[in-house]
């Protein structure tokens, strides 16, 4: 019996949904049971500009985040055995799917009343330091649930699950998409 790591064949995993799903810590942890290597493009963009992702925004703007992001997409494309965290709205970039589509997309689905309990204390995401961060979030969901439904994987998340438990539910679902398994070859018998 094959492993899911060798059924995958070095396919690249990304995960995609709201800030605040989890997607960071449950990637850790897909990427450590898979014996993948785990990259969050956030990060990878904090530590190439030397900036936090609030003063990018705040200096260059979202336009300009957003070029850094599709960017650090790219590159980490290029490269198997990855699980990859993506920022929130990188599925708003047309190119970015080009990117994502090489991998299995994975859509963390968290309720929003949730992400809004888990976010309302967080001041590092720019997106939501306005006088209505509910609203916001509201708002960005609406504009992406149609792109994050792209996705090869929709994993619905409760309050109560842990990162583990949902670190688990993808593994699980990952074999249902995959194609079947090749049974092995028979071979011919002698005619003589």
């Amino acid at each position: 019996m094959t492993t899911l790591r060798d059924r995958l064949q070095g396919t690249n995993l990304y995960l995609i949904g709201m800030m605040g799903v989890g997607k960071s810590t449950v990637g850790q942890l897909v990427a450590k049971a898979l014996g993948y290597r785990f990259f969050d493009t956030d990060t990878v963009i904090e530590q190439a500009t030397g900036q936090s992702i609030s003063e990018i925004f705040a200096g260059m703007g979202e336009a300009e985040f957003r070029q850094l992001e599709t960017q650090v997409l790219a590159e980490l494309s290029a490269y198997t055995r990855l699980v990859v965290a993506t920022g929130g709205g990188i599925v708003s970039q047309q190119k970015n799917w080009s990117y994502l589509r090489h991998g299995l997309i994975i859509w963390l689905n968290v309720p929003i009343e949730v992400l809004f309990h888990r976010l309302k204390q967080d001041t590092t995401r720019p997106l939501l330091q306005t006088a209505d961060p509910l609203a916001k979030l509201q708002l960005l969901l609406q504009e992406r649930r149609s792109l994050y439904a792209q996705a090869d994987i929709e994993i619905p998340i409760t309050a109560e699950e842990s990162a583990e438990q949902v670190a688990d539910r993808i593994l699980l679902a990952i074999p249902n998409i995959l194609r079947p398994e090749a049974p092995p070859a028979e071979m011919p018998e002698n005619e003589g």
